[in-house]
């Protein structure tokens, strides 16, 4: 995976195409409150507008000068935007109050399983894991980046334990075992094009969703708590879905790579979950024992999120139809 910028996207809508012009520096002037009030806070438009603002914080596009990551106007924009969508998450999301019932709520799962790694481990096609694959890259291709983001807000055995799991995912001091590599090694294995950001105008919003949430927590000090809680959520239940995308990967014949990436996952995380619910959620609940109900809200809203994700991939695949807005 070489490290280039990628190129601005197409716009969606009255926000994302404010957004992008302003980024080209034309002079366009940000919608205001009303604009941003009437927006679907989960739609095409807010979201990708959300997106290339957090973007500015990666890698930018091209094109773009570095200094627009801290521009003013940019920056108001994206907190009017990001009310919206906290708005929205914390009033629909919200299931339980105290992070004991999240976690053990995420602890077992169901017995009829029903999620993507189910349909595509029994039933799935090549096409469909290409186009679970090229979704799953606009995250994966910046796997544990959002994540880091907290380091420097935690402290004790909750640094520590988040510490050491990062350095797992950034590949234990090796850059071909960076799962940001692995996962350009299964995309390449797949015949997909692994150039970062490549696949944001095939995104649709529900996958959008997915990554602006880890953004929006990462970048907030105030939401510590809810990052730390989506990180708990994504290794407590990463394990069991690995093991059954190891065996979509083995039966559409996908290749090593792209099975070795979630073969990876099997191992590492299910040591993961054990350090994350022990140090990073019990350290930081045992320093700050108020953003109890903040872990709880960001366990529920990664699992929310997700559900929407995955209702929308297979609704679309079981009606034989592509879940992506544009061709691969």
């Amino acid at each position: 995976m070489t490290c280039r910028t990628p190129t601005l996207p197409q716009g969606r809508g009255v926000l994302s195409e404010a957004v992008l012009s302003a980024l080209r520096e034309d002079g366009t002037t940000l919608p205001g409150r009303p604009e941003v009030g009437r927006a679907d806070p989960y739609g095409d438009d807010l979201q990708l507008a959300l997106y290339l603002c957090y973007e500015l914080h990666y890698r930018g596009f091209d094109g773009v000068e570095d200094e627009q990551e801290w521009d003013p106007a940019l920056l108001g924009f994206r907190g009017m935007l990001e009310r919206r969508f906290l708005g929205a998450l914390r009033a629909d999301a919200t299931r339980h109050e105290r992070a004991e019932d999240a976690l053990e709520d995420i602890l077992v799962e169901p017995v009829d399983g029903t999620g993507v790694s189910h349909f595509l481990r029994d039933s799935g096609e090549l096409w469909q894991v290409r186009e679970y694959a090229a979704l799953r890259s606009l995250y994966h291709l910046k796997e544990a980046d959002p994540h880091a983001w907290v380091l420097p807000r935690l402290w004790g055995r909750a640094k520590a334990g988040m510490a050491a799991v990062e350095y797992d995912e950034f590949g234990g001091g090796r850059a071909d075992r960076v799962h940001a590599q692995l996962f350009a090694d299964l995309m390449t294995d797949l015949g997909l094009d692994a150039a970062y950001g490549r696949h944001l105008d095939a995104a649709c919003a529900e996958a959008l969703v997915t990554v602006n949430m880890m953004s929006l927590f990462g970048l907030h000090r105030a939401l510590r708590g809810a990052l730390v809680g989506h990180f708990a959520a994504v290794e407590v239940t990463s394990s069991p879905g690995s093991r059954r995308l190891v065996e979509a990967m083995e039966r559409v014949g996908a290749g090593p790579a792209a099975v070795f990436f979630y073969a990876e996952h099997v191992v590492a995380d299910a040591v993961h979950e054990q350090v994350v619910r022990r140090d990073v959620v019990g350290g930081l609940l045992e320093e700050e024992p108020g953003l109890a109900a903040d872990v709880a809200f960001g366990i529920d809203a990664t699992q929310w999120v997700e559900e929407r994700l995955g209702g929308k991939l297979l609704g679309d695949w079981r009606a034989g139809r592509s879940s992506l807005r544009t061709p691969l």
